[in-house]
């Protein structure tokens, strides 16, 4: 059992189940998400024997596997991962001034087939885990010594596609025992999901919406998004609107500007 990607309270009732002490779970919990520990030979304030006993009933904090790594001249560094199955995703680093960001990945692969996105061309492999999306910023909190203080879900897939994992990662890493980053640093970017803004406008969270447009009309839109003719621009606008008045929030717009197809006087 992989017990990265609980919640605290679920990591506390399975060690009663297992007869453990409750602060025994909190420990495990901080070395997790705070220390970014990868095994159980990293938690050193736990007995030997209770670190057997893990290993024993195969219980790990199952980890993702850097591969590759690319960086730029800017200092952003882009990881490849390979998950348990050989799957690989990508996340990125962003160093800046004040803030040091990552960028993740909810979903192996993508099933939107946006024009302009190479993800979107081998089609949706599978949703990531919960484990598996909050183990990319303490995974490259890790690889650069970096306190990382910023997230952005704009990496591959759709995260309100792949809901409860995407909302689950976010509360670990937004939880004051998990990772602390505050909500208000945090940012899903979607295609315009409409299900999912609505389910999301009630999450009691102060989390950022980004939008991908891309387009001023439906004809267009549809040309570069494909999910544009099941959720028209009306019916987005009329959720996200929604959503502001849930939240009372604003929504930022992502518009990719592409020469001679969306940057003409009439998409203005």
């Amino acid at each position: 059992m992989n017990i990265k990607g609980l919640y605290l309270e679920e990591v506390q009732d399975y060690f009663y189940s297992l007869d453990l002490p409750k602060y025994r779970a909190l420990q495990v919990y901080t070395w997790m998400y705070q220390k970014q520990a990868l095994d159980w030979e990293e938690m050193t304030d736990l007995p030997k024997k209770m670190r057997q006993l893990f290993q024993q009933q195969g219980i790990t904090i199952g980890s993702l596997k850097p591969r590759d790594q690319i960086h730029d001249s800017d200092g952003t560094i882009k990881y490849l991962f390979e998950l348990e199955d050989g799957n690989t995703i990508e996340s990125v680093f962003i160093p800046e001034e004040d803030r040091q960001t990552v960028c993740i990945s909810t979903q192996v692969g993508c099933g939107m087939n946006c024009r302009f996105c190479a993800t979107g061309k081998n089609g949706l492999m599978r949703n990531l885990t919960a484990a598996e999306i909050v183990d990319q910023p303490l995974q490259m909190a890790r690889l650069t010594g970096e306190k990382i203080n910023n997230i952005v879900v704009m990496g591959q897939g759709e995260p309100l596609v792949n809901y409860d994992a995407t909302l689950k990662a976010i509360k670990l890493i937004n939880d004051s025992k998990g990772m602390g980053i505050g909500a208000r640093h945090i940012t899903i970017s979607t295609c315009g999901i409409i299900p999912g803004i609505l389910k999301l406008a009630k999450e009691p969270l102060q989390i950022n919406l980004a939008v991908s447009l891309h387009a001023a009309s439906d004809e267009l839109r549809e040309q570069l998004m494909p999910i544009a003719k099941q959720y028209p621009l009306a019916e987005l606008m009329a959720a996200i609107r929604e959503y502001i008045e849930h939240t009372n929030r604003r929504v930022t717009f992502e518009y990719t500007m592409i020469d001679g197809v969306n940057d003409r006087p009439q998409d203005a």
